[in-house]
């Protein structure tokens, strides 16, 4: 029985929570190793739509274990906010189905007011952060500076790990010309929450390695996209952690050993959220047709997705990247009806042929996508079950992208429904 992680092939939204979700019905425990409640997964069971960000996708099942590693940067306001929407919906979180690692790294009020304000500030420069304080609560934790989750055990030292905190943040903030914090105003809000994150806290590098030893099956959920990581996505119109599935070892304390099958989440066509490089985007008709089929609006931001075709270019390196074992193509439905699709397998640079997306930003802004034309179908792929069910030529899609992107497409899903889904190759049978 393999350890699955699944990751985003491209800038994240490819629909990881109804897959992730799917796949915990085979799982024992699901783990989010990276990212933080900047990540939106919506999944719709029964009618029923749950819309996730910092909790993993699998506790909205029965019986499964969920845990937050200590790869992820928590705002425990966030936390418990999400924890009472699902209670209000009849899911109900606690220490049997929730733990949180104690050595992850927490997002403060002052994080998510230093996001808003740098934002604000580049201007023109801006790369489209969602300002949840995510990017400065990594760069603390980088800077070994940053309060973690164990922090809150033991009130009275914590005063001085705020004051080397504040050490910085207020030299930040007198540059930005805003007021200073007090060491008093971060205890008083640390103390506060401390009661409702501190229940759920363990040492999780330990329960996953019980987990494993006890022949549980652990499912890694990845947020965003390998497009996004820190070092191998479009730097700098990227998040601030790394999304690749290596991360899985390293934000959950299990170690690459515990991995055994990476299935990369894909969709049909290419979407991208704020700013940066796009090379299939399609600012005309047919964006405007695959974001409003797809509804491709953000789950966190409410924010409209830019659309475009497929780029097998760009799934490709992700692939290789990431060391993707094989896909699950979503979304297949909303490309019904279109009678001439189009997929880039390659790009120009300056006049010459490439076959990946270069790391320069320059390079990026300046490729030009080869495009290979094919013909579509006008049938229905939605609600699909099986291959039978099928329009050929939508079968005849699906394989010639398996060859483009080099990878076997191991599930298919053909609509927004847990069980709406096609499978070839169970990732847990690896």
């Amino acid at each position: 029985m393999a350890n699955v992680v699944v990751v985003g092939s491209q800038w994240g939204d490819e629909g990881k929570g109804k897959i992730v979700d799917w796949l915990s019905e085979r799982a024992d425990v699901v783990v989010r190793f990276q990212g933080g409640h900047n990540a939106g997964h919506t999944l719709v069971i029964n009618g029923d739509v749950y819309k996730l960000s910092l909790l993993p996708s699998g506790i909205v099942r029965p019986g499964k274990l969920s845990v937050i590693g200590n790869g992820v940067v928590i705002d425990p306001w966030a936390l418990a906010d999400e924890i009472g929407r699902l209670g209000e919906q009849g899911i109900e979180v606690s220490r049997t189905n929730l733990r949180v690692a104690e050595n992850a790294t927490l997002i403060l009020p002052l994080h998510r007011e230093l996001d808003a304000l740098r934002e604000a500030a580049a201007g023109a420069g801006k790369i489209g952060t969602t300002k949840r304080g995510i990017g400065p609560a990594y760069e603390d934790k980088v800077g070994r500076r940053a309060i973690r989750v164990m922090d809150l055990q033991n009130l009275k030292t914590l005063h001085a790990k705020i004051d080397r905190l504040l050490t910085h943040h207020n030299a930040l903030r007198r540059g930005l010309q805003e007021p200073e914090i007090s060491s008093e105003e971060v205890h008083g809000q640390l103390a506060e929450i401390a009661p409702t994150i501190l229940p759920f806290m363990d040492t999780v590098w330990d329960l996953l390695d019980r987990k494993r030893r006890d022949g549980s099956r652990i499912l890694f959920e990845g947020a965003q996209g390998a497009l996004l990581d820190i070092d191998h996505g479009t730097y700098p119109f990227v998040t601030s952690s790394n999304t690749v599935a290596a991360q899985a070892a390293t934000g959950s304390g299990m170690g690459p050993s515990a991995i055994d099958y990476v299935l990369g989440i894909t969709k049909a066509y290419t979407t991208r959220v704020g700013s940066g490089p796009f090379p299939t985007e399609q600012e005309n008709e047919i964006g405007q047709r695959l974001g409003e089929r797809g509804h491709e609006f953000g789950t966190v931001t409410g924010r409209p997705r830019r659309c475009g075709w497929f780029d097998a270019a760009l799934v490709r390196q992700a692939i290789k990247t990431s060391g993707i074992t094989g896909i699950a193509l979503t979304k297949l439905d909303i490309l019904d009806g279109f009678e001439e699709l189009k997929v880039c397998i390659g790009y120009k640079l300056d006049g010459e042929d490439i076959d990946h997306l270069p790391s320069a930003q320059g390079a990026q802004a300046r490729v030009v996508p080869v495009y290979e034309s094919f013909e579509g179908w006008s049938e229905s792929t939605a609600g699909a079950r099986t291959y039978a069910d099928l329009p050929a030529q939508a079968v005849k899609y699906v394989r010639h992208v398996e060859e483009l992107i080099e990878a076997p497409v191991a599930l298919l899903s053909t609509s927004p429904e847990r069980d709406d889904t096609i499978l070839m190759k169970d990732p847990f049978e690896d």
